[in-house]
């Protein structure tokens, strides 16, 4: 994690960096931490495939924002921004098993009457989940407009990204 934990709003990535394109959300929020400061500071989380340790991030959060490959079902490289209901129907959609981690938390704070009051989901059709520790081509043309979708949410809850000069050091967890 980047950032203030305990700001009420967070960016979180998830996916499986390990399946290519699966690694779609993870990627995104990577160049998020790589090439931006925020003001005021947020949350920025590589979920990874963590499930429900996620509880631990999340804590406190009022509004998401999620990265990731979504199936659904449509052509390779379909991008999608999905807000609050929509969400519901986004999860019913998983890739892989780390959305119904995902799913749990959100069902966890809504039971304890913590819920995360606004999300987003931020994500591409993938067109491989082959083994591999890089984006496809083609989704990696989609991650400037994933960005972008991101920093156009934020902006809308008042947040201002700050592009910076040289790239924050991301350590041995990088691909470039």
């Amino acid at each position: 994690m980047l950032g203030n934990e305990n700001s009420p709003i967070a960016v979180l990535g998830v996916g499986n960096v390990l399946l290519s394109d699966e690694g779609f959300g993870v990627r995104v929020v990577q160049h998020l931490m790589k090439w931006y400061d925020f003001d005021p500071q947020i949350r920025l989380i590589d979920g990874g495939t963590l499930g429900w340790d996620l509880l631990n991030f999340l804590q406190g959060v009022e509004k998401l924002i999620v990265v990731d490959a979504i199936d659904a079902k449509a052509v390779p490289g379909t991008f999608f921004v999905l807000k609050n209901e929509e969400v519901k129907k986004y999860f019913k959609r998983k890739v892989s098993g780390h959305e119904a981690g995902i799913q749990e938390v959100l069902a966890w704070f809504d039971i304890m009457g913590k819920p995360i009051n606004e999300i987003t989901v931020v994500g591409v059709q993938p067109q491989s989940l082959d083994t591999g520790l890089r984006l496809t081509p083609l989704i990696e043309k989609i991650v400037p407009k994933a960005v972008d979708a991101v920093l156009n949410q934020l902006s809308q809850w008042g947040v201002k990204a700050i592009k910076r000069t040289e790239p924050r050091e991301l350590g041995i967890w990088e691909i470039s």
